[in-house]
């Protein structure tokens, strides 16, 4: 039986069918652990919150600002969400002021920093557009110009994840 590939569902059939040949191989996590060898150092909330303000403070300095960055367990990747970015207005005197959140599944505390980059960048580039659209994809490229590939690897990364049940980073 071949395995559900379903973060690689948006893919050409060709892709898939060399990701299930690693899989086949069982040379998934050798691939991704060469490419990537050592998991990123941003372990808690006060670290991650630094790291999305720089990326922010270099690429998006006139953009709101973020007012919280947290790990969150309660993001489950099964719901296809590796990060959220929420939005809360609130009135405050005769104004509306937005308050704009970023949350990271927890499983991204132990992975390479290119992958935590690759959804930092996701999350900043929802402050200015909302949608999966074409502007959407051009930020992210302009903030990561690997975004494509690192989101492609992140998609092995849960793919291999949910095949062995074993963490390669931790």
């Amino acid at each position: 039986m071949q395995p559900s590939l379903k973060y690689l569902s948006a893919y050409s059939e060709q892709t898939q069918a060399q990701v299930r040949q690693l899989i086949a191989q069982d040379k998934l996590g050798d691939v991704l652990l060469k490419r990537y060898p050592s998991a990123h150092d941003v372990r808690n909330d006060k670290a991650l919150y630094q790291y999305v303000q720089d990326l922010k403070n270099e690429f998006l300095r006139n953009a709101e600002p973020i007012n919280k960055v947290a790990f969150d367990s309660k993001i489950h990747v099964i719901q296809h969400a590796l990060g959220l970015h929420t939005s809360i207005s609130r009135v405050q005197g005769g104004k509306l002021k937005a308050k704009h959140e970023i949350r990271v599944a927890t499983i991204f505390k132990e992975v390479p920093l290119e992958f935590l980059r690759m959804i930092a960048v996701h999350e900043l580039a929802h402050v200015k557009e909302k949608q999966h659209d074409k502007a959407f994809y051009k930020l992210c490229t302009y903030m990561e110009p690997q975004y494509h590939q690192y989101e492609f690897d992140v998609r092995l990364y849960l793919t291999q994840l949910d095949l062995s049940g074993q963490r390669l980073w931790s």
